[in-house]
Protein backbone atom coordinates (compact mmCIF):
# COMPACT_ATOMS: atom_id res chain seq x y z
CA UNK A 1 0.00 0.00 0.00
CA UNK A 2 2.92 2.30 1.18
CA UNK A 3 5.28 1.59 -2.54
CA UNK A 4 1.26 1.91 -4.38
CA UNK A 5 1.37 5.76 -2.98
CA UNK A 6 4.92 6.58 -3.18
CA UNK A 7 4.42 5.40 -6.62
CA UNK A 8 1.71 7.27 -7.25
CA UNK A 9 3.27 10.65 -6.02
CA UNK A 10 6.04 10.19 -7.99
CA UNK A 11 3.65 10.03 -11.09
CA UNK A 12 1.83 13.10 -10.25
CA UNK A 13 5.30 15.30 -9.34
CA UNK A 14 6.76 13.93 -12.86
CA UNK A 15 3.41 14.97 -14.74
CA UNK A 16 4.05 18.51 -12.62
CA UNK A 17 7.69 18.86 -13.50
CA UNK A 18 7.39 17.81 -17.28
CA UNK A 19 3.93 20.15 -17.63
CA UNK A 20 5.92 22.73 -15.82
CA UNK A 21 9.16 22.98 -18.10
CA UNK A 22 6.93 22.51 -21.30
CA UNK A 23 5.18 25.71 -20.03
CA UNK A 24 8.20 27.17 -20.06
CA UNK A 25 9.15 25.89 -23.23
CA UNK A 26 5.72 27.32 -24.79
CA UNK A 27 5.91 30.87 -23.15
CA UNK A 28 9.22 31.06 -24.17
CA UNK A 29 9.08 30.73 -27.62
CA UNK A 30 5.37 32.47 -27.65
CA UNK A 31 6.81 35.94 -28.85
CA UNK A 32 8.21 34.56 -32.37
CA UNK A 33 4.65 33.27 -32.97
CA UNK A 34 2.42 35.83 -31.57
CA UNK A 35 0.63 37.13 -34.85
CA UNK A 36 0.97 40.60 -34.38
CA UNK A 37 -1.48 41.65 -37.45
CA UNK A 38 -4.10 41.20 -34.33
CA UNK A 39 -3.71 43.49 -31.68
CA UNK A 40 -6.64 43.95 -29.85
CA UNK A 41 -10.27 42.54 -29.89
CA UNK A 42 -12.51 44.65 -32.59
CA UNK A 43 -10.98 42.75 -35.80
CA UNK A 44 -13.08 41.83 -38.44
CA UNK A 45 -13.81 39.08 -40.54
CA UNK A 46 -11.27 41.05 -43.40
CA UNK A 47 -8.74 40.76 -40.92
CA UNK A 48 -8.59 36.91 -40.80
CA UNK A 49 -9.04 36.17 -43.84
CA UNK A 50 -5.91 37.81 -45.16
CA UNK A 51 -4.20 35.58 -42.75
CA UNK A 52 -5.96 32.48 -43.52
CA UNK A 53 -5.34 32.75 -47.28
CA UNK A 54 -1.54 33.16 -46.31
CA UNK A 55 -1.28 29.86 -44.40
CA UNK A 56 0.62 27.68 -46.67
CA UNK A 57 -1.19 25.30 -48.72
CA UNK A 58 2.10 22.44 -48.00
CA UNK A 59 1.15 22.86 -44.60
CA UNK A 60 -2.61 23.45 -44.02
CA UNK A 61 -5.36 22.71 -46.11
CA UNK A 62 -8.06 25.46 -45.92
CA UNK A 63 -11.55 25.41 -47.23
CA UNK A 64 -14.67 27.63 -47.17
CA UNK A 65 -17.27 25.23 -44.76
CA UNK A 66 -19.96 27.53 -45.97
CA UNK A 67 -21.29 31.17 -45.24
CA UNK A 68 -22.69 33.20 -42.98
CA UNK A 69 -26.37 34.71 -43.09
CA UNK A 70 -24.58 37.81 -44.39
CA UNK A 71 -22.68 35.92 -46.62
CA UNK A 72 -18.89 35.94 -45.26
CA UNK A 73 -17.10 32.79 -45.68
CA UNK A 74 -16.67 30.61 -42.53
CA UNK A 75 -13.61 28.55 -42.95
CA UNK A 76 -12.28 25.13 -41.72
CA UNK A 77 -8.66 24.89 -41.67
CA UNK A 78 -6.99 21.68 -41.37
CA UNK A 79 -3.40 20.31 -40.27
CA UNK A 80 -1.40 17.01 -39.42
CA UNK A 81 -1.69 13.22 -40.34
CA UNK A 82 -2.63 11.69 -37.51
CA UNK A 83 -5.39 9.44 -36.20
CA UNK A 84 -6.54 11.31 -33.25
CA UNK A 85 -8.89 13.74 -34.43
CA UNK A 86 -9.31 17.47 -32.58
CA UNK A 87 -11.81 19.88 -33.47
CA UNK A 88 -11.26 23.71 -32.25
CA UNK A 89 -13.85 26.39 -32.89
CA UNK A 90 -14.02 30.19 -31.73
CA UNK A 91 -15.83 33.42 -31.69
CA UNK A 92 -19.34 31.43 -31.96
CA UNK A 93 -20.44 34.81 -30.39
CA UNK A 94 -18.95 37.62 -32.31
CA UNK A 95 -18.12 39.67 -29.20
CA UNK A 96 -15.54 36.86 -27.60
CA UNK A 97 -12.60 36.65 -29.68
CA UNK A 98 -9.81 36.15 -27.38
CA UNK A 99 -8.81 32.43 -28.34
CA UNK A 100 -9.64 33.48 -32.24
CA UNK A 101 -6.46 35.59 -31.38
CA UNK A 102 -4.60 32.35 -29.81
CA UNK A 103 -5.82 30.40 -33.10
CA UNK A 104 -3.41 32.30 -35.17
CA UNK A 105 -0.66 32.46 -33.00
CA UNK A 106 -0.77 28.50 -33.11
CA UNK A 107 -1.00 28.66 -36.86
CA UNK A 108 2.07 30.15 -36.64
CA UNK A 109 3.89 27.61 -33.71
CA UNK A 110 2.67 24.79 -35.98
CA UNK A 111 3.79 26.45 -39.38
CA UNK A 112 7.39 27.54 -38.05
CA UNK A 113 8.48 25.37 -34.81
CA UNK A 114 11.12 22.78 -35.38
CA UNK A 115 10.79 21.18 -32.33
CA UNK A 116 10.03 17.71 -31.54
CA UNK A 117 7.14 18.25 -29.38
CA UNK A 118 5.37 20.29 -32.88
CA UNK A 119 6.33 17.04 -35.05
CA UNK A 120 5.11 14.53 -32.44
CA UNK A 121 1.40 16.72 -32.24
CA UNK A 122 1.26 16.67 -36.03
CA UNK A 123 1.82 13.21 -36.28
CA UNK A 124 -0.26 11.80 -33.46
CA UNK A 125 -3.46 14.18 -34.30
CA UNK A 126 -4.93 15.73 -37.20
CA UNK A 127 -6.47 19.53 -35.97
CA UNK A 128 -9.66 21.13 -37.49
CA UNK A 129 -10.19 24.48 -36.66
CA UNK A 130 -12.85 26.84 -37.35
CA UNK A 131 -11.54 30.16 -36.21
CA UNK A 132 -14.65 32.57 -36.23
CA UNK A 133 -18.00 30.41 -36.51
CA UNK A 134 -19.90 33.57 -36.30
CA UNK A 135 -18.13 36.32 -38.43
CA UNK A 136 -21.47 38.57 -39.19
CA UNK A 137 -21.36 38.70 -35.21
CA UNK A 138 -17.71 39.64 -35.10
CA UNK A 139 -17.86 42.49 -37.63
CA UNK A 140 -20.72 43.76 -35.05
CA UNK A 141 -18.71 42.80 -32.12
CA UNK A 142 -21.97 41.21 -30.82
CA UNK A 143 -23.00 38.22 -29.28
CA UNK A 144 -25.45 36.70 -31.47
CA UNK A 145 -25.34 36.39 -35.17
CA UNK A 146 -27.11 38.54 -37.87
CA UNK A 147 -30.47 36.67 -37.24
CA UNK A 148 -30.35 37.99 -33.20
CA UNK A 149 -30.27 33.98 -33.06
CA UNK A 150 -27.83 33.00 -29.78
CA UNK A 151 -25.31 30.21 -32.20
CA UNK A 152 -24.66 28.17 -28.60
CA UNK A 153 -28.98 28.07 -28.28
CA UNK A 154 -29.60 26.63 -31.99
CA UNK A 155 -27.67 23.33 -31.64
CA UNK A 156 -31.16 21.56 -32.02
CA UNK A 157 -33.14 23.53 -34.47
CA UNK A 158 -30.41 24.30 -36.42
CA UNK A 159 -32.39 27.81 -37.59
CA UNK A 160 -28.99 29.63 -38.73
CA UNK A 161 -26.54 28.72 -41.42
CA UNK A 162 -23.87 28.94 -38.81
CA UNK A 163 -25.09 26.17 -36.69
CA UNK A 164 -25.72 23.83 -39.47
CA UNK A 165 -22.14 24.32 -40.24
CA UNK A 166 -20.79 23.32 -37.18
CA UNK A 167 -22.89 20.83 -36.95
CA UNK A 168 -22.40 19.11 -40.66
CA UNK A 169 -18.60 19.47 -39.38
CA UNK A 170 -18.95 17.67 -36.20
CA UNK A 171 -20.82 14.93 -38.15
CA UNK A 172 -18.73 14.33 -40.56
CA UNK A 173 -15.48 14.37 -38.86
CA UNK A 174 -16.39 12.71 -35.50
CA UNK A 175 -13.77 13.94 -33.67
CA UNK A 176 -12.51 12.27 -30.52
CA UNK A 177 -11.80 15.94 -28.83
CA UNK A 178 -13.63 19.04 -29.25
CA UNK A 179 -12.13 22.93 -28.19
CA UNK A 180 -15.40 25.52 -27.53
CA UNK A 181 -13.51 28.44 -26.78
CA UNK A 182 -15.29 31.63 -25.72
CA UNK A 183 -15.10 34.54 -23.27
CA UNK A 184 -16.53 35.40 -19.95
CA UNK A 185 -17.56 38.80 -18.35
CA UNK A 186 -15.45 40.51 -16.36
CA UNK A 187 -17.26 40.15 -13.38
CA UNK A 188 -16.70 36.28 -12.99
CA UNK A 189 -14.52 35.31 -9.83
CA UNK A 190 -12.84 32.22 -9.70
CA UNK A 191 -15.79 30.69 -6.56
CA UNK A 192 -16.96 33.74 -4.00
CA UNK A 193 -13.58 35.16 -3.61
CA UNK A 194 -11.52 38.31 -4.49
CA UNK A 195 -10.34 36.38 -7.58
CA UNK A 196 -11.21 37.11 -10.86
CA UNK A 197 -11.42 33.83 -13.17
CA UNK A 198 -9.36 34.57 -15.87
CA UNK A 199 -9.94 31.13 -17.36
CA UNK A 200 -12.18 29.35 -16.67
CA UNK A 201 -12.75 25.45 -18.16
CA UNK A 202 -15.89 23.20 -18.05
CA UNK A 203 -16.14 19.16 -18.86
CA UNK A 204 -19.90 19.80 -20.29
CA UNK A 205 -22.43 17.40 -18.94
CA UNK A 206 -24.25 15.43 -21.37
CA UNK A 207 -27.69 14.75 -19.79
CA UNK A 208 -29.74 16.64 -16.70
CA UNK A 209 -28.51 14.35 -14.32
CA UNK A 210 -24.47 15.23 -14.99
CA UNK A 211 -23.69 11.65 -15.83
CA UNK A 212 -19.53 11.02 -16.03
CA UNK A 213 -19.02 8.80 -18.73
CA UNK A 214 -16.38 7.77 -20.36
CA UNK A 215 -15.88 10.66 -22.92
CA UNK A 216 -16.88 13.36 -20.04
CA UNK A 217 -14.26 11.80 -17.68
CA UNK A 218 -11.67 12.31 -20.63
CA UNK A 219 -12.33 15.98 -20.69
CA UNK A 220 -12.59 16.53 -17.09
CA UNK A 221 -8.71 15.33 -16.47
CA UNK A 222 -7.59 17.31 -19.70
CA UNK A 223 -9.26 20.14 -18.00
CA UNK A 224 -6.46 19.23 -15.11
CA UNK A 225 -4.29 19.18 -17.30
CA UNK A 226 -3.93 22.57 -18.20
CA UNK A 227 -5.34 23.76 -14.72
CA UNK A 228 -1.82 22.42 -13.57
CA UNK A 229 0.00 24.79 -16.05
CA UNK A 230 -2.41 27.74 -15.69
CA UNK A 231 -1.94 28.02 -11.97
CA UNK A 232 1.88 29.24 -12.15
CA UNK A 233 0.88 31.75 -14.23
CA UNK A 234 -2.36 32.85 -13.01
CA UNK A 235 -2.61 30.81 -9.44
CA UNK A 236 -5.84 31.19 -7.83
CA UNK A 237 -7.80 32.60 -10.90
CA UNK A 238 -8.48 29.42 -12.82
CA UNK A 239 -12.41 28.92 -12.37
CA UNK A 240 -14.92 25.61 -13.35
CA UNK A 241 -18.16 26.94 -15.27
CA UNK A 242 -21.50 25.68 -14.58
CA UNK A 243 -21.92 22.41 -14.98
CA UNK A 244 -25.71 22.97 -15.38
CA UNK A 245 -27.18 20.66 -18.53
CA UNK A 246 -28.45 23.49 -21.33
CA UNK A 247 -30.22 20.88 -24.07
CA UNK A 248 -29.79 23.35 -26.69
CA UNK A 249 -26.28 24.30 -26.29
CA UNK A 250 -23.81 22.95 -28.40
CA UNK A 251 -21.09 21.90 -26.15
CA UNK A 252 -22.97 19.75 -23.92
CA UNK A 253 -24.67 18.13 -27.32
CA UNK A 254 -21.43 17.72 -28.89
CA UNK A 255 -20.19 15.67 -25.29
CA UNK A 256 -23.60 13.77 -25.74
CA UNK A 257 -22.61 12.94 -29.62
CA UNK A 258 -19.64 11.30 -28.81
CA UNK A 259 -16.82 14.04 -28.63
CA UNK A 260 -14.88 14.27 -25.62
CA UNK A 261 -15.64 18.01 -25.50
CA UNK A 262 -13.44 21.09 -22.98
CA UNK A 263 -15.35 24.56 -22.83
CA UNK A 264 -12.51 27.44 -21.92
CA UNK A 265 -13.80 30.37 -21.12
CA UNK A 266 -11.32 33.73 -20.95
CA UNK A 267 -12.41 36.41 -18.48
CA UNK A 268 -10.47 39.06 -16.99
CA UNK A 269 -7.26 40.18 -15.12
CA UNK A 270 -5.86 43.42 -14.69
CA UNK A 271 -4.39 45.82 -16.97
CA UNK A 272 -4.84 43.79 -20.05
CA UNK A 273 -8.06 45.31 -21.44
CA UNK A 274 -7.38 43.85 -24.77
CA UNK A 275 -6.94 40.50 -23.35
CA UNK A 276 -3.15 39.92 -25.10
CA UNK A 277 -1.81 38.32 -22.06
CA UNK A 278 -5.10 36.35 -21.55
CA UNK A 279 -4.87 35.26 -25.27
CA UNK A 280 -1.15 33.88 -24.72
CA UNK A 281 -2.65 32.24 -22.06
CA UNK A 282 -5.03 30.39 -24.08
CA UNK A 283 -2.09 29.58 -26.84
CA UNK A 284 -0.19 28.01 -23.66
CA UNK A 285 -2.75 25.98 -22.42
CA UNK A 286 -4.02 24.39 -25.99
CA UNK A 287 -0.51 23.60 -26.46
CA UNK A 288 -0.23 21.38 -23.44
CA UNK A 289 -3.23 20.12 -24.42
CA UNK A 290 -2.18 18.68 -26.86
CA UNK A 291 0.89 17.45 -26.16
CA UNK A 292 -0.82 15.71 -23.21
CA UNK A 293 -3.52 13.85 -25.66
CA UNK A 294 -0.45 12.72 -27.55
CA UNK A 295 1.33 12.03 -24.16
CA UNK A 296 -1.95 10.35 -22.70
CA UNK A 297 -0.34 11.66 -19.17
CA UNK A 298 -3.83 13.58 -18.47
CA UNK A 299 -5.03 10.14 -17.99
CA UNK A 300 -3.64 10.27 -14.42
CA UNK A 301 -6.29 12.76 -13.00
CA UNK A 302 -8.95 12.15 -10.69
CA UNK A 303 -12.49 13.68 -10.35
CA UNK A 304 -11.00 15.07 -7.11
CA UNK A 305 -8.77 17.10 -9.28
CA UNK A 306 -11.40 18.96 -11.36
CA UNK A 307 -13.54 19.59 -8.30
CA UNK A 308 -10.80 21.40 -6.47
CA UNK A 309 -10.90 24.01 -9.49
CA UNK A 310 -13.68 26.45 -7.70
CA UNK A 311 -17.08 27.12 -9.69
CA UNK A 312 -17.31 30.31 -10.86
CA UNK A 313 -18.76 32.95 -8.81
CA UNK A 314 -19.91 36.51 -9.64
CA UNK A 315 -19.32 39.00 -7.00
CA UNK A 316 -17.02 41.15 -9.02
CA UNK A 317 -17.46 44.98 -9.69
CA UNK A 318 -14.99 47.23 -11.19
CA UNK A 319 -15.34 50.00 -8.08
CA UNK A 320 -16.77 48.48 -5.03
CA UNK A 321 -17.23 51.52 -2.30
CA UNK A 322 -17.67 50.61 1.33
CA UNK A 323 -19.24 51.78 4.46
CA UNK A 324 -20.90 55.31 2.49
CA UNK A 325 -23.51 57.53 4.52
CA UNK A 326 -25.64 58.94 2.09
CA UNK A 327 -28.17 61.30 2.84
CA UNK A 328 -31.43 60.25 1.61
CA UNK A 329 -35.16 61.28 2.42
CA UNK A 330 -33.71 63.07 5.06
CA UNK A 331 -32.05 60.20 6.89
CA UNK A 332 -28.28 58.68 6.70
CA UNK A 333 -28.45 55.80 5.01
CA UNK A 334 -25.77 53.39 5.14
CA UNK A 335 -24.39 51.39 1.45
CA UNK A 336 -21.58 49.98 -0.08
CA UNK A 337 -21.85 51.42 -4.22
CA UNK A 338 -21.01 48.49 -6.43
CA UNK A 339 -19.96 50.02 -10.12
CA UNK A 340 -19.39 48.30 -12.99
CA UNK A 341 -18.57 49.71 -16.15
CA UNK A 342 -20.04 49.34 -19.76
CA UNK A 343 -18.20 49.22 -23.00
CA UNK A 344 -20.32 51.59 -25.53
CA UNK A 345 -18.70 50.97 -28.59
CA UNK A 346 -18.70 53.66 -32.04
CA UNK A 347 -20.79 52.56 -35.31
CA UNK A 348 -18.08 50.85 -37.04
CA UNK A 349 -17.49 48.69 -33.88
CA UNK A 350 -13.83 49.52 -33.96
CA UNK A 351 -13.34 51.60 -30.92
CA UNK A 352 -15.40 51.67 -27.27
CA UNK A 353 -15.67 53.74 -24.25
CA UNK A 354 -16.63 53.29 -21.04
CA UNK A 355 -19.57 54.51 -19.33
CA UNK A 356 -19.98 53.38 -15.57
CA UNK A 357 -23.39 53.01 -13.78
CA UNK A 358 -24.41 51.33 -10.08
CA UNK A 359 -24.92 47.71 -10.49
CA UNK A 360 -25.79 47.04 -6.69
CA UNK A 361 -26.48 48.94 -3.41
CA UNK A 362 -26.79 47.94 0.06
CA UNK A 363 -24.70 45.37 2.28
CA UNK A 364 -22.24 44.27 -0.45
CA UNK A 365 -19.97 42.59 2.50
CA UNK A 366 -19.44 39.36 0.75
CA UNK A 367 -18.71 41.37 -2.49
CA UNK A 368 -15.33 42.04 -4.04
CA UNK A 369 -14.24 45.19 -6.30
CA UNK A 370 -10.95 45.36 -8.51
CA UNK A 371 -10.34 48.87 -7.02
CA UNK A 372 -12.09 49.39 -3.24
CA UNK A 373 -12.52 52.48 -0.99
CA UNK A 374 -13.20 52.63 2.24
CA UNK A 375 -15.94 55.71 2.86
CA UNK A 376 -16.10 55.47 6.45
CA UNK A 377 -15.55 58.87 7.98
CA UNK A 378 -16.28 61.18 5.05
CA UNK A 379 -18.86 63.32 4.23
CA UNK A 380 -20.60 62.36 0.72
CA UNK A 381 -22.00 65.31 -1.43
CA UNK A 382 -23.65 64.76 -4.76
CA UNK A 383 -22.57 66.67 -7.59
CA UNK A 384 -22.92 70.81 -8.20
CA UNK A 385 -23.44 72.51 -11.40
CA UNK A 386 -21.34 75.10 -12.36
CA UNK A 387 -22.86 77.34 -14.24
CA UNK A 388 -20.15 79.52 -16.73
CA UNK A 389 -19.93 77.93 -20.05
CA UNK A 390 -16.55 77.01 -21.36
CA UNK A 391 -15.96 76.73 -25.25
CA UNK A 392 -13.97 73.12 -25.06
CA UNK A 393 -11.91 71.14 -22.67
CA UNK A 394 -8.80 73.20 -23.06
CA UNK A 395 -10.33 76.27 -21.68
CA UNK A 396 -11.92 74.71 -18.59
CA UNK A 397 -8.37 72.95 -18.07
CA UNK A 398 -6.99 76.57 -17.97
CA UNK A 399 -9.40 77.69 -15.28
CA UNK A 400 -8.87 77.48 -12.00
CA UNK A 401 -10.27 73.48 -12.05
CA UNK A 402 -8.83 72.94 -8.26
CA UNK A 403 -10.28 75.77 -6.85
CA UNK A 404 -13.57 75.33 -8.34
CA UNK A 405 -13.46 71.62 -7.34
CA UNK A 406 -12.66 72.09 -3.39
CA UNK A 407 -16.13 74.47 -3.42
CA UNK A 408 -17.99 71.49 -4.20
CA UNK A 409 -18.11 71.76 -8.11
CA UNK A 410 -17.60 68.58 -9.90
CA UNK A 411 -19.80 69.23 -13.20
CA UNK A 412 -19.49 71.81 -16.22
CA UNK A 413 -20.79 72.74 -19.53
CA UNK A 414 -18.92 72.49 -22.45
CA UNK A 415 -19.83 73.15 -26.18
CA UNK A 416 -20.40 70.15 -28.66
CA UNK A 417 -17.53 67.61 -27.82
CA UNK A 418 -17.76 63.92 -28.89
CA UNK A 419 -19.46 61.36 -26.30
CA UNK A 420 -16.51 58.85 -25.93
CA UNK A 421 -14.57 62.49 -24.71
CA UNK A 422 -17.10 63.28 -22.51
CA UNK A 423 -16.67 60.03 -20.54
CA UNK A 424 -13.16 60.38 -20.48
CA UNK A 425 -11.16 59.49 -17.81
CA UNK A 426 -11.62 63.41 -16.16
CA UNK A 427 -11.96 64.12 -12.75
CA UNK A 428 -15.21 65.63 -13.59
CA UNK A 429 -18.75 65.45 -15.67
CA UNK A 430 -18.93 67.31 -18.53
CA UNK A 431 -22.60 68.50 -19.48
CA UNK A 432 -22.74 69.31 -23.48
CA UNK A 433 -24.22 73.26 -23.29
CA UNK A 434 -27.47 72.39 -25.33
CA UNK A 435 -28.50 69.03 -23.69
CA UNK A 436 -31.05 68.77 -21.01
CA UNK A 437 -28.95 68.87 -17.37
CA UNK A 438 -30.60 66.39 -14.80
CA UNK A 439 -28.01 65.52 -11.82
CA UNK A 440 -27.37 61.67 -11.16
CA UNK A 441 -27.80 60.16 -8.27
CA UNK A 442 -27.16 56.44 -6.03
CA UNK A 443 -29.80 54.78 -7.54
CA UNK A 444 -29.62 51.16 -9.96
CA UNK A 445 -28.28 52.14 -13.04
CA UNK A 446 -27.57 55.33 -12.54
CA UNK A 447 -23.72 57.10 -13.50
CA UNK A 448 -23.21 59.07 -10.14
CA UNK A 449 -21.14 62.18 -9.56
CA UNK A 450 -20.04 62.00 -5.75
CA UNK A 451 -17.23 64.07 -3.67
CA UNK A 452 -15.97 63.02 -0.62
CA UNK A 453 -15.07 65.21 2.20
CA UNK A 454 -13.19 65.10 5.22
CA UNK A 455 -13.51 68.44 8.09
CA UNK A 456 -15.36 70.65 5.22
CA UNK A 457 -12.11 69.44 2.70
CA UNK A 458 -12.22 67.48 -0.99
CA UNK A 459 -10.53 64.61 -0.65
CA UNK A 460 -11.68 62.82 -3.14
CA UNK A 461 -14.02 62.63 -6.28
CA UNK A 462 -15.63 59.37 -8.07
CA UNK A 463 -16.64 60.49 -11.95
CA UNK A 464 -17.63 57.58 -14.18
CA UNK A 465 -16.24 54.34 -12.02
CA UNK A 466 -13.01 56.19 -11.32
CA UNK A 467 -11.87 57.54 -8.27
CA UNK A 468 -9.72 60.75 -7.91
CA UNK A 469 -7.73 61.72 -5.12
CA UNK A 470 -7.46 65.78 -5.25
CA UNK A 471 -3.91 65.71 -4.22
CA UNK A 472 -3.34 63.74 -7.19
CA UNK A 473 -5.14 65.02 -9.76
CA UNK A 474 -2.39 67.15 -12.41
CA UNK A 475 -1.71 63.88 -12.93
CA UNK A 476 -5.45 62.59 -14.36
CA UNK A 477 -6.18 65.53 -17.09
Amino acid sequence: MIQQRILSISFFLLIHLLTMAQANLFDETYVQYREKALENRRFKHADIKKLIEALPSNLYEVKIAGKSIQGREIYQIKIGTGAIKVLLWSQMHGNEPTATMALFDLFNYLKNDRSSTRNQILESMTLYFIPMLNPDGADAFQRRNALDIDINRDAIRLQSPESKILKEIRDELDPEWGFNLHDQNRYTSAGKTEDMASISFLAPAFNEEKEWNKGRTKAMQLICTMNETLQKYIPGKVGRYSDEFEPRAFGDNIQKWGTNTILIETGSILDDEEKQYLRKLNYISLLTAFKSIHEENYKGYELSDYEKIPFNGGVLHDLLIRNATVHLYDQDILYDIGIRQDEIQDNAAKDFYLRAYVADLGDLHNYFGYEEFDATGYQIRFEKLYDKKFVNLDALKKSDIKGLLSKGYTTFLIQSLPEAEIMARLPFRLIKINSTYKPSSVKIGQNPVLSFWQQNQLKTILVNGYLFEVTDLDKNW
